[in-house]
């Protein structure tokens, strides 16, 4: 008896010193070419009594745990050649040096099957969804990004919004940008985008704009040694053609780099309307049809470079100017008919619209480094000014009963603005598991307009004006995380100061708004297993009118639909909650999120009838927006040569508000659906399918119906992957269409318009000194 007590005594006594004798092996893995991070890297580390698994993050690094022993190492990733080494003695901690990774070079005639590396990835403020070698969006521009990644949607008029809703900032590296309004985000080539950052609830480092969230393009940057580039070549039809050439020279000093291209893009589109007016009781119907014709035609240059002052000094200056020709032909028929729907009257409206728009941008970077570890310093300044004349031309006539007189109206917008971006942030790791960031930021902009119109000779004066917009924002903002054994957290504190200015010449309105905010964020994450996160998230945010939607004069195309300003519009306020869970990827993930919005002074457009049965839709301010929901995004890889992705959207809204003693109250609930499929056999071609769906929609005054659409794409390499040929077939089954109903008790507004129909693009790139993981460098600030 005394003999087994000792033997398990000293069995447990072993058992225990094994169980504390644990260290870590950690390191970096890198393209052994580029010397670029390769994230989602499978390790594998094993011996005879234990084996562990670990995969590398975004920035390609890897820490594993083990008990003492010795043990083979293994770096698995796919299209590269697998790493292995021998008799690591882990006995101690061990940093290793960084692992290079060869690409492998396949024969020819073989038939290799490549996946696509995970697109996913969790942090504690942010979703990052890796573009990879997207099929669909080769040859396109960033909308068609965006509409590949879950829950954001960007539609025909190329309005970006996240979780159906449109209240949501975009920033190109982190910096505001002009080309992330207008549709200008259409300009830029999705083949140089990196990955999308969707931040639901922004961290503090973040501005407080987009009640919605932010969604951070990350372009790729071109960090391969010696002379490169690619030239790119493109046509579609209708019309989508563009060419393009981007060559950069790095050595172990400089990097310079330019870019030169052009886009000419045809667009095709109608809107009908029927809309019926009672009146002292007698009813009047519209019925309108409207052609339009879009011709885009977008020149563009970058140059800039790096200068590495030593190893923790770098300095970055480029210049960028894009100049847009805009050319619309649009048609207007206004077919007015009595009760019994007999047509009282025909009028023909025709308009031609030019509008040249010039944009610049300077910009000048500092990074320094420490020794320390991740400890750096930034700071950016960036300079835009843009200038763009809005011309519009219309003739109008009564063709039935028939006569000759022709109206002619003229009106012209020259617009201008001067921006200027001031940035600073400091990042310190004041210990291994804890680190503090802190930042100052500028953003003043000052805008010019000088709007008049002209009918049949005579000065219009309801539609002529000169307007000033100045818009100034000064903020700070200071962040802690730190890590505690499973758990991490975030905590976070910023301040933003506003001061805003919009006034006319005429002196109708002048209105300044000052005011200071202070909006903390909190992120607490726990894992709750090796592939499995649980994150809990709070932000407050602020929504900010934009400068459209305060301007009170808007085009004249269509006086019997009109959209104006509102300078009167105040901001928006939303505390925003969010718990999610994150599976990391394997052959199945599925990532639940559960969300809820709290919006007060929320502001919506609404539609009123004017005295003529014209309409006119304006933004106001109305009380609060509750809005929750449910969000799933799965995954699943059944084979090396096929992945299929759904995404599933459900949320459920209450608005509230009174406008001119009118209730508009709403609340409904709608969904929104994603799949994607994607099969790759990169030595004989690949394909790659998506279709969405959007639910129906009852807002506080309009309902709209339910709208679905699907893309199709091929893709093939030639010459070793030198050269790349995509051919895509967007809004495959011509359905990209809106329609909206209103119904008061004295009109009922319906309305069908289609902004694009079907279009299709063939797209060739050839690259030199470049391969096809690398790619063109464009401005951060684009």
């Amino acid at each position: 008896m005394k003999q087994l007590t000792l033997l398990i005594v000293l069995l447990f006594s072993f058992t225990s010193g094994a169980q504390t004798s644990q260290f870590t092996i950690k390191g970096k893995i890198v393209d052994s070419k580029t010397k670029q991070a390769l994230p989602y890297v499978t390790l594998l580390l094993s011996s005879a009594e234990n084996k562990k698994e670990a995969v590398t993050d975004a920035d390609g690094n890897y820490i594993l745990k083990s008990n003492s022993g010795n043990y083979q190492l293994k770096a698995v990733y796919m299209s590269y050649k697998t790493f292995t080494a021998e008799n690591i003695q882990l006995n101690k901690d061990i940093v290793m040096k960084d692992i290079l990774l060869e690409e492998s070079i396949n024969q020819l005639n073989e038939v290799n099957v490549i996946a696509e590396k995970s697109a996913v990835e969790m942090k504690i403020d942010k979703k990052v969804f890796n573009v990879g070698k997207d099929i669909l969006s080769s040859g396109g521009s960033a909308n068609d990004i965006l509409n590949n990644v879950p829950s954001v949607n960007v539609d025909i008029a190329g309005v970006v919004s996240l979780r159906g809703n449109s209240s949501v900032t975009v920033l190109i590296n982190g910096k505001p940008s002009m080309l992330t309004t207008n549709n200008g985000l259409s300009q830029i080539s999705a083949a140089n985008i990196e990955k999308v950052e969707v931040i639901t609830n922004p961290s503090s480092a973040y501005e407080a704009q987009g009640g919605a969230g932010i969604i951070n393009i990350i372009m790729k940057k071109n960090t391969m040694k010696g002379f490169n580039g690619s030239l790119q070549a493109g046509i579609g039809n209708p019309a989508r053609h563009n060419v393009n050439a981007n060559v950069s020279y790095k050595t172990e000093k400089v990097n310079l780099f330019g870019n030169l291209g052009y886009r000419y893009l045809d667009i095709y589109g109608y809107n009908k309307q029927f809309q019926t007016n009672t009146d002292n009781g007698t009813t009047t119907i519209l019925n309108q049809y409207d052609d339009m014709k879009r011709s885009i035609g977008v020149y563009n240059m970058y140059v800039g470079g790096d200068y590495y002052i030593n190893s923790k000094n770098t300095l970055t200056g480029s210049y960028y100017r894009s100049k847009d020709n805009n050319n619309n032909k649009m048609h207007y028929n206004y077919n007015y008919a009595n009760a019994n729907n007999v047509t009282d009257s025909i009028i023909s409206r025709s308009e031609k619209y030019k509008e040249p728009q010039i944009y610049n941008a300077l910009e000048l970077n500092y990074v320094k480094t420490f020794d320390r570890k991740d400890k750096k310093w930034t700071t950016s300044l960036q300079y835009d000014f843009w200038n763009d004349d809005e011309n519009q031309y219309i003739t109008q006539q009564k063709i039935f009963p028939f006569n000759a007189s022709v109206s002619n109206l003229y009106s012209r917008d020259i617009e201008s603005s001067n921006d200027i971006f001031i940035k600073s942030d400091f990042v310190d790791p004041i210990s291994e598991n804890s680190k503090i960031e802190m930042g100052i930021r500028s953003d003043l902009r000052a805008l010019r307009s000088d709007y008049h119109t002209i009918l049949d000779n005579v000065l219009q004066e309801q539609f002529t004006n000169k307007l000033k917009y100045d818009e100034n924002l000064y903020s700070a903002y200071f962040q802690f995380s730190s890590k505690y054994k499973k758990f991490n957290y975030q905590l976070g504190l910023r301040s933003e100061l506003s001061d805003i200015k919009i006034a006319d010449a005429k002196n109708t309105f002048n209105n300044a708004k000052n005011y200071i905010n202070l909006f903390p964020t909190l992120h607490f994450v726990y894992n709750l297993t090796e592939k499995t996160d649980l994150q809990l998230s709070y932000s407050k945010r602020i929504n900010r009118p934009r400068f459209w939607q305060l301007n009170p004069f808007s085009g004249v195309s269509d006086l019997r639909n009109l959209t104006v300003g509102n300078p009167d519009l105040n901001p928006m306020f939303t505390n925003s909650f969010e718990f999610t869970l994150l599976t990391k990827p394997g052959k199945f993930s599925i990532n639940p999120s559960v969300y809820y919005k709290h919006t007060t002074n929320y502001f919506e457009y609404i539609v009123k009838r004017t005295d003529e049965n014209y309409f006119v839709s304006t933004p106001v301010n109305l009380d609060t927006e509750d809005r929750y929901g449910a969000e799933v995004s799965t995954t699943y890889n059944p084979t090396k040569w096929l992945r299929l992705a759904l995404d599933f959207n459900y949320y459920k809204f209450k608005q509230q508000g009174t406008f001119e003693n009118v209730n508009y109250n709403a609340e409904d609930q709608t969904w929104l659906s994603n799949f994607r499929s994607v099969v790759k056999f990169p030595k004989i071609i690949s394909g790659e399918f998506s279709f969405r769906y959007r639910g129906k929609n009852q807002g506080v005054q309009s309902l709209t119906e339910a709208q679905y659409s699907a893309n199709l794409g091929l893709s093939k390499d030639f010459l070793g992957d030198k050269m790349s040929v995509t051919l895509n077939v967007n809004n495959l089954f011509n359905s990209q269409i809106t329609t909206e109903k209103i119904t008061t008790q004295y009109y009922y507004l319906e309305s069908e318009a289609r902004s694009q129909g079907r279009y299709i693009n063939l797209n060739v790139i050839y690259r030199f000194n470049r391969s096809k993981n690398d790619a063109d460098r464009l401005p951060d600030n684009m």
